[in-house]
């Protein structure tokens, strides 16, 4: 996986000796390794020692950045909360004519990686696993996520009952499919768009709102090419 952490990096960087001369390894680097290595191998993993030897650096250099492993796991979960809770949000936040393009911009999540990973997400639920303290972060994210989803249904007119269950369909159903790990093709699944806009909504989608959110998903597409 490609992982680019848009997390502003120190002016200090630490020189290693290699092959072709000083070659830089900065604080991004460290943050983008050890994203890697919780995606692809679980937090156990992301050890400091590790890392550095990865990265072809003494282990002290990791201190130039960093206070301590713990600072580290912090940051990266703060990573994880600003982009796959923040994008969520931010869509279901997002002014919609109505419902049915309320529900379109939650979809571009499930659509564009940059908005959503999954694979990080499941990183982050498999660490819970493992601690306390990030199973409550877990909770209360799904939750935000949630209760996000429900105001924009609330606020087109769906009682708060009403809208808490649609939220939770919506958002647990595609988590659901994330980590039932189906392989199905975005052909079939835009095939599909207008019945799960009307299965999330009650409401028959228009034409039009079909059409713009199937040429949103292939321009998304061809930025992966």
């Amino acid at each position: 996986m490609s992982c680019v952490v848009p997390m502003e990096a120190t002016d200090t960087t630490i020189q290693r000796a290699g092959a072709t001369g000083n070659i830089k390894a900065t604080r991004e680097d460290w943050l983008k390794l050890a994203l890697e290595t919780l995606i692809s191998d679980g937090v156990e993993r992301v050890r400091v020692l590790t890392l550095g030897q990865k990265l072809d650096v003494s282990r002290s250099s990791f201190y130039w950045y960093f206070k301590s492993r713990q600072d580290l796991l912090d940051q990266l979960l703060d990573y994880w909360r600003q982009t796959n809770t923040r994008f969520i949000v931010e869509r279901a936040m997002r002014p919609s004519a109505t419902v049915i393009r309320g529900v379109m911009s939650i979809f571009e999540c499930w659509v564009d990686e940059r908005l959503f990973d999954p694979q990080l997400d499941f990183a982050i639920r498999a660490w819970a696993r493992r601690s306390p303290a990030i199973r409550r972060a877990l909770d209360e994210a799904d939750e935000e996520r949630v209760n996000a989803i429900r105001d924009m249904f609330m606020r087109h007119g769906y009682d708060e009952e009403d809208a808490f269950v649609r939220a939770r369909v919506l958002y647990f159903m595609q988590i659901g499919y994330y980590s039932l790990e189906l392989n199905e093709p975005m052909s079939s699944r835009l095939a599909q768009v207008a019945l799960y806009l009307r299965s999330f909504t009650g409401q028959e989608p228009p034409a039009e709102d079909v059409e713009e959110f199937s040429r949103y998903v292939e321009e998304t597409i061809s930025r992966k090419r």
